[in-house]
């Protein structure tokens, strides 16, 4: 008998319209995925491709109120209990920045943190980010266990945590997704929120598995890449991890995102009130 499992995967699309034109389709139609998590969409419902949203899924797009800017998605094979846009931020509630889902045992949510860019205002906007997204971690930690819920956030956190997480390292010491007091900043989500990498946890030395890669020069054939996707959960949730895998094109031509779906299941979690046996124990 197989043993129930959750699969929930997480990909910066790069563009829900070109994505959609270069596979993305193709791959929502053959993926595992009980619930998929996208960033930057970059646009509103009426953009949106109707191949890009199939039969049988449920899917809330948060979109920028700035067009053609960030935005992000959900898309689940149960309907969720109830769908937050934002989280609670007079700046970034209508960023296309964070949307999160009920389940039954689970809040999931899709993530797309400012990337910034060292002496510019948009290192100031990705720092005051960070600062309202720590203190609404806790909160929505504490609110998911009061409900009897895990929790995890999904998506394109814009940050290499540690040196093996970024091949090229020592080169962007002093770049925007490398600086000491970002890197810090994620270390409190894990430290004092308690919060876990679960890829991190799952493969505690392995380099990478890296999930972007520049399109420009051979980053991807070198695999000179970022490891700037994560799924952070709570620990309960990440105990439940059973394997995790970086869904890598076979080749750059393949690409349809600069970067690649990262995919972990879950063992003896339900996203429809207890029935989540899908056959892939």
């Amino acid at each position: 008998m197989c043993e129930r499992a959750t699969v929930v995967s997480t990909v910066n699309v790069n563009g829900v319209r070109a994505a959609a034109r270069k596979g993305f389709v193709e791959w929502l139609g053959t993926t595992s995925a009980d619930v998929v998590c996208l960033q930057e969409t970059r646009a509103v419902w009426e953009q949106v491709p109707a191949a890009a949203v199939p039969h049988g899924w449920h899917v809330t797009l948060a979109p920028a109120a700035t067009p053609g800017r960030a935005g992000v998605a959900l898309y689940s094979r149960r309907e969720p209990v109830a769908v937050r846009i934002g989280f609670g931020s007079q700046e970034f509630d209508a960023a296309g920045r964070y949307v999160e889902a009920d389940f039954a045992d689970v809040t999931v949510g899709s993530l797309y943190l400012p990337s910034g860019e060292v002496g510019t205002v948009r290192q100031e906007e990705k720092e005051r980010f960070m600062a309202e997204f720590l203190a609404y971690l806790q909160r929505a930690q504490r609110r998911a266990a009061d409900q009897g819920r895990e929790f995890v956030v999904c998506g394109d956190w814009n940050i290499a945590h540690r040196e093996v997480d970024l091949r090229n390292w020592r080169n962007n010491r002093r770049s925007s997704g490398f600086l000491p007091e970002e890197r810090a900043w994620l270390s409190r989500v894990f430290d004092e929120v308690g919060l876990v990498d679960v890829v991190r946890s799952l493969y505690p030395d392995v380099e990478g598995p890296y999930s972007w890669w520049s399109y420009r020069g051979r980053a991807f054939d070198n695999d000179t890449g970022w490891r700037i996707d994560y799924q952070v959960a709570s620990a309960g949730l990440a105990a439940r991890a059973r394997d995790a895998w970086v869904e890598r094109a076979p080749s750059h031509a393949e690409r349809w995102s600069d970067h690649a779906p990262v995919t972990v299941r879950y063992v003896g979690v339900a996203t429809d009130g207890g029935s989540a046996d899908n056959g892939r124990g």
